[in-house]
């Protein structure tokens, strides 16, 4: 009550600028939610109703009257896209009933999937990079998407199966750009469709003017009704709540050997979705981390003890156990979908249980970080805001004692064309991986298997370190992005016995395959610890059959970047392949390379921009502005090895900090 009454008390201080969220779909909480908002005024600044997001506007009781009308045999005919309700509709034995009572049965789907073998006819459709499509997202802004290679299969897309089957004999393509010039077009100031239609090609995007924005009081009468209908509960036992990963979301892309290796930003676990417990109620069951944990009947998960969870709850992620997805998402976890209610019209994505059960089983984790605390070190430092305001340098303090005390027996390397550089501002990263997922598709770094990283050998040449700070119940999480730090007094580079790790001209540390024999001395003397061995044949191994060893998975392959072989260390390049090919071009029209024009995968795919990559000898790069903020510090800076990789301190708003 405590906290809540402070709580409360820290809203209305800032009505008008703040947002309460609700995170359930339960009717009765939203409109709770939606009211603490109305009461707050966050409806005149903070949130536009008017500025919705389409991507989620399905209605969920719309599809649970679509199963009963299936069930009464009130439906003669059904059509699916892209979904797979055999595997995540609440209920899926009776959707199984339901569509044997129809007389047609349609499945359109890009790949494998649970639904399939269920219906009466699969067609399978184009990828979405194999096809034109529009959308409109955001009201306002209609976005265009175009094929980037041509269908691989013998499938053509869903909207021309649709034109086909209705009897039209125009293509979509044709029908998408007819529809552009009667709606959109009117809508433009341009001179011609043509010229309209090849900037909203170039840009991707169009936005016009949306329709009259409207005002959306609330009904109060709606807490009454809520107020009178409650009634006091009292439950003693535990709440689980089941939520999407960052990495397989729905669980659309299971079988993407990616995104299931691809580790949860805050567990730091991967291929497995796993009972996340609080510290409290892991002590009280005698459960360690790795225990198998009977939920309820039917749901028996790796137990994870994870700081910051709420007493009394259990996060479980969906997305997992599916039968019929592939070789990659095969019998992986356990699917959660026949755990979610149907109530009131939504699906409701938590349920209750008395007492949880401990096996006392063990099951071998996955897991990509073991350490959690800084252990005093300031490896991520930070400040707060009033501090930071009298003095830029406030937190980063070390930072001037470390660089006067630059001494060396050996003259400084000069660099006389280009330096590169990257900053990283960790007030910026949210930790999303973004970053991680386009390295590994930019640089050809395999995918290894559940059991390689749990021993600690997944090969992603970037990693988000997290780190843990405070009390277990209400700690502050820290994400770190490290990748190779490119130093200029590499301590690799001297233990080398055949020099296949050297300095370029350019300021890069940079392995030479051919010359590697894979003593690892590299790996031991690395103390960001950032360099990866290639302990098999990754490439045409069918131990490791996940994109690199039939010819179509072989078609992800960067053809700019070496495949490595058994035997040989990796590491962050700084996407060399990448500094090359914009170099060629501003040689090809003999001029200089403008700062920005060379982006690193990382710095692409952050949507936070908070990696910016560049040439450090030119003063007017971001990057040098970056290096010459008084944020700006190394890791590990007492060890002398001058990296090219700056950090940004962290700067917190509230003022309880330690120091």
């Amino acid at each position: 009550r405590e906290d809540l009454s402070e709580l409360a008390g820290n809203l209305i201080k800032s009505k008008g600028k703040s947002i309460v969220l609700s995170g359930t779909n339960n009717i009765d909480i939203q409109i709770i939610v939606n009211g603490i908002n109305s009461l707050l005024d966050n409806y005149s600044d903070c949130i536009d109703l008017n500025n919705h997001i389409n991507i989620t506007a399905g209605v969920d009781h719309k599809v649970e009257t679509l199963v009963n009308d299936l069930n009464d045999g009130k439906v003669k005919a059904l059509l699916m896209y892209n979904v797979n309700p055999v595997y995540d509709y609440p209920l899926p034995d009776k959707f199984l009933t339901g569509i044997k009572n129809t007389d047609m049965t349609v499945n359109m789907a890009v790949s494998l999937n649970e639904t399939v073998g269920n219906v009466n006819y699969e067609c399978p459709v184009n990828h979405y990079l194999e096809s034109w499509n529009d959308a409109e997202i955001i009201p306002g802004q209609m976005s265009l998407s175009q094929p980037v290679i041509n269908p691989i299969f013998n499938t053509r897309s869903f909207q021309d199966s649709l034109l086909k089957w209705s009897g039209n004999q125009v293509v979509w393509h044709d029908y998408l750009v007819a529809n552009w010039e009667k709606e959109y077009f009117p809508k433009s100031n341009m001179p011609s469709f043509k010229n309209f239609w090849d900037i909203s090609l170039g840009n991707g995007v169009f936005t016009y003017p949306g329709t009259e924005k409207k005002s959306f009081p609330f009904d109060k009468m709606a807490l009454s009704r809520i107020r009178n209908s409650a009634d006091d509960i009292v439950f003693e036992g535990y709440e689980i709540n089941i939520y999407e990963s960052i990495a397989l979301g729905t669980g659309m892309y299971a079988n993407n050997p990616w995104l299931m290796e691809l580790p949860d930003p805050v567990s730091r676990h991967c291929w497995d979705n796993v009972a996340s417990i609080s510290p409290v109620d892991a002590k009280k069951l005698g459960i360690i981390t790795g225990h198998l944990l009977k939920v309820v009947e039917g749901l028996t998960l790796p137990a994870f003890i994870q700081p910051g969870q709420a007493e009394g709850t259990i996060s479980i992620a969906a997305g997992y156990g599916h039968v019929n997805s592939g070789p990659v998402a095969h019998k992986i976890g356990v699917n959660l979908y026949p755990f979610v209610r149907l109530s009131g019209g939504s699906r409701i994505y938590s349920f209750t249980v008395t007492r949880l059960e401990n096996t006392f089983k063990e099951s071998q984790l996955a897991l990509t970080q073991v350490h959690s605390s800084m252990e005093g070190r300031p490896i991520v430092r930070e400040t707060v805001l009033s501090k930071y305001k009298d003095n830029p340098a406030s937190g980063n303090e070390l930072n001037e004692e470390f660089e006067s005390q630059h001494k060396s027996l050996y003259p400084d390397v000069k660099y006389d064309g280009f330096k590169w550089a990257v900053a990283i501002d960790l007030n910026a990263c949210i930790g999303c991986n973004s970053c991680v997922i386009a390295c590994q598709a930019e640089n050809n770094i395999p995918v290894v298997g559940k059991d390689e990283v749990r021993r600690r050998r997944i090969m992603h040449w970037i990693k988000i370190d997290r780190y843990y700070s405070d009390t277990d119940d209400a700690p502050k999480v820290y994400f770190q992005p490290i990748m190779c730090q490119h130093c200029d007094n590499a301590p690799c580079e001297n233990v080398c016995p055949v020099s296949a790790t050297n300095h370029s001209s350019e300021g890069l540390n940079q392995v030479t395959y051919n010359r590697c024999v894979g003593t690892k001395y590299c790996i031991n003397n690395c103390p960001y610890k950032v360099r990866r061995f290639n302990w098999y044949r990754y490439t045409n191994n069918k131990a490791f059959d996940f994109n690199t060893v039939s010819d179509l998975g072989k078609m992800v392959l960067n053809p700019d970047v070496t495949v490595r072989e058994r035997g040989v260390v990796e590491k962050c390049s700084f996407c060399v392949q990448r500094i090359q090919e914009k170099k060629l071009q501003a040689k090809l029209e003999n001029r200089t390379l403008n700062d920005g024009e060379i982006k690193t995968a990382c710095m692409q795919a952050c949507p936070a921009e908070a990696i910016v990559f560049g040439n450090l000898n030119d003063k007017d790069s971001k990057v040098s502005g970056l290096f010459s903020n008084p944020r700006r510090y190394h890791l590990l800076e007492e060890l002398h090895t001058l990296p090219s990789v700056g950090f940004l301190t962290k700067v917190l708003n509230d003022e309880d900090i330690k120091s």
